[in-house]
């Protein structure tokens, strides 16, 4: 996997009325933490970063960051945004070690026709859009293939059921739902028209 390169500042002062000085000069403040490592506040401009993480591999890209001398393998870990202009407000580094497992969240992308469910006049529900998995750096997808070809009218794609390459893992629970099948709204709308039988 390529890494992305990023300067960071050490020099920033703490506190709310400095980050916003920061990010009204185009900067974004943050920290960097990992195991071993003393909390390191630093900031970092807003541009770079988004150019850091605009690769396939988004949030998940590896970058080598260099805070003022001090060199880092980090991943973008904890993003916080603005609540009404959504720009990002803070990013903490986390320190990985690119041999050693993480966990990251990985898109999910449905792909194939569920054609017993459409015929059925059944919808497909996607109740998941993202998972997190376990991997090494270089073994994080881009993304991953849910596909529904075989799903049944009533039936249920888990997590368990997603193909992942060799490397990668579920991190969390592997019964959760990702994909179901539904009555679509003119099937609801017969079956709650219909009389009971013997009424």
């Amino acid at each position: 996997m390529a890494h992305a390169t990023l300067h960071a500042s050490t020099t920033r002062d703490k506190g709310s009325r400095n980050s916003r000085r920061l990010r009204l000069a185009g900067s974004i403040p943050g920290v960097v933490y990992g195991f071993g490592v003393t909390p390191l506040p630093v900031s970092v401009d807003a541009k770079l970063f988004r150019t850091a993480v605009s690769g396939e591999q988004g949030l998940n890209t590896l970058i080598d960051l260099d805070a003022d001398g001090q060199k880092f393998i980090v991943m973008a870990r904890e993003i916080q945004r603005h609540p009404v202009r959504g720009t990002v407000a803070h990013i903490d580094f986390q320190v990985v070690d690119p041999n050693q497992p993480v966990i990251v969240e990985v898109p999910l992308h449905i792909i194939g026709d569920a054609v017993e469910v459409r015929h059925a006049d059944w919808e497909v529900d996607q109740q998941m859009f993202s998972v997190e998995v376990l991997a090494r750096p270089s073994d994080i997808p881009t993304h991953l293939d849910v596909d529904i070809t075989e799903l049944k009218v009533g039936g249920t794609i888990r997590v368990a059921d997603v193909a992942m390459p060799k490397g990668v893992e579920p991190a969390g629970d592997a019964t959760v739902s990702v994909v179901t099948s539904r009555p679509g709204r003119t099937t609801a709308v017969k079956a709650a028209v219909e009389p009971e039988v013997g009424v």
